[in-house]
């Protein structure tokens, strides 16, 4: 459902146990998930659906997103994603977010950067590339444009482990969907990291497209002041560079 104004839409999700990790803890893939799932609806209810945007052999990629946790979600939860377009900056849309629970106490915020691109051309589109208007909401912000996430170059990464593209990780685009790179991310680290701990933050840049078939060296650090750094790459690519900051919950 959509606020009176038509700028914020306001999408409810269940959370299932399908949706938990092993702590009974909101997977980090469904928090991106339902956040994707809102801005899809957003953008169809401005005339347009996605279905018809890929038919015009358009996309949307996102690039880089700071998504802020204040409680992680727990299963038989009822949150309520509001989302709406914060503005564009050149040929970048910035779209921000507030999740709320059942009573109505916000427990996340996010920044997301995306780009309109040309599927076949992999080229960024201008704004005025998609046949309807988007108008901008302004009467709130979770903050000004995400930063890149660049991982330190005096920064130590290992090899966690090797990944590659199969048929459960595509999206409509055919690339590996934007969820599942949570997912590349929270199995870099050990269950001992795990226990009796949950997220406070996750950040990333993503850099390639991934594609059926690729494979991927999932490096990480080692805890920091920032939090544990993760890259997606391969002798050629760099995919991804993330962050993800815990705290403990003792």
């Amino acid at each position: 459902m959509d606020n009176s104004s038509n700028l914020v839409w306001i999408e409810d999700f269940s959370v299932h146990a399908s949706d938990t990790d092993y702590r009974s803890q909101g997977k980090l893939s469904f928090i991106l998930d339902i956040m994707q799932c809102a801005a899809d609806f957003a953008v169809g209810n401005l005339g347009i659906s996605v279905e018809e945007i890929l038919n015009a052999g358009m996309g949307w990629m996102m690039i880089t997103l700071d998504l802020d946790f204040k409680r992680i979600p727990r299963p038989n939860d009822v949150l309520s994603v509001h989302t709406w377009s914060k503005g564009t900056k050149g040929a970048l849309w910035q779209r921000d977010y507030r999740i709320f629970d059942a009573d109505h106490i916000e427990i996340a915020t996010a920044r997301s950067i995306w780009a309109l691109v040309d599927i076949e051309k992999r080229k960024i589109l201008r704004p005025n590339a998609l046949p309807v208007q988007v108008k901008h909401y302004n009467g709130d912000s979770v903050g000004d444009m995400p930063v890149k996430v660049t991982i330190p170059s005096d920064i130590t990464m290992e090899e966690a482990y090797r990944y590659q593209v199969r048929y459960s990780g595509l999206d409509s685009n055919g690339h590996l969907n934007n969820a599942r790179y949570g997912d590349l991310c929270c199995d870099a680290l050990t269950l001992a990291e795990w226990d009796n701990a949950e997220f406070t933050r996750f950040r990333i840049t993503y850099l390639q497209e991934a594609k059926f078939g690729d494979e991927l060296t999932i490096l990480r650090s080692a805890v920091t002041d920032d939090g544990i750094y993760v890259r997606g790459q391969n002798s050629d690519t760099v995919y991804f560079e993330a962050c993800i900051a815990l705290k403990s919950v003792q």
